[in-house]
């Protein structure tokens, strides 16, 4: 992968932006200027970013994902992993035929939900997953691969499915080894 440098970064007008970021020249970012970014930040090939983004320390956004934050926005905390293809929607079409969709469309004819997104501290999100509006990803929370997310999540628990059911509990060991690293980083 080719990746922007550090003033090719600055020169693209972002809301904020941390160090040591390192975003794909192949992916597609808009709206520069509603986009924040924390440090050891990564955004591969293929992604599409626009809309209203926060993204925290030490997150990844592997390949071909699509982060679409809309108005309402969409929040990451530190340590969150989107793999291959995941796609999080901020905002959603009405698509029972009593309104208009799609983006050409003007409001007063649609009947588009709109509601933020939160991704807490340490969530992964397995490849080909779909997240809807309005969801909160509780601290810990780990989506299967090719899951459907429409509802909140329980902290440090295992969802799959269409829709996403929670499996079991997820094991936080990752904590010790959060704090070994941030030691040895500084």
């Amino acid at each position: 992968m080719t990746y922007y440098s550090q003033k090719e970064l600055e020169r693209l007008g972002f809301k904020s932006l941390g160090t040591d970021v390192k975003i794909s020249k192949k992916a597609s970012i808009f709206d520069y200027e509603k986009i924040e970014i924390g440090n050891h930040t990564r955004i591969d090939d293929f992604c599409v970013i626009s809309g209203q983004i926060v993204l925290g320390d030490y997150n990844h956004i592997t390949p071909m994902c699509l982060v679409a934050g809309g108005e309402p926005g969409i929040f990451f905390s530190d340590f969150c992993t989107l793999a291959y293809g995941v796609k999080v929607f901020s905002q959603s079409d009405d698509y029972t035929g009593e309104t208009l969709v799609n983006s050409l469309i003007p409001e007063k004819y649609k009947n588009e939900t709109k509601e933020s997104i939160l991704l807490g501290k340490h969530v992964v999100i397995g490849a080909n997953s779909v997240v809807f509006p309005g969801v909160r990803l509780a601290e810990g929370s780990s989506i299967g691969a090719m899951t459907l997310v429409t509802k909140n999540t329980e902290p440090w628990s295992i969802y799959l499915g269409i829709p996403a059911r929670r499996i079991k509990e997820r094991k936080k060991d990752l904590l010790k080894l959060e704090a070994q690293f941030l030691e040895a980083s500084t």
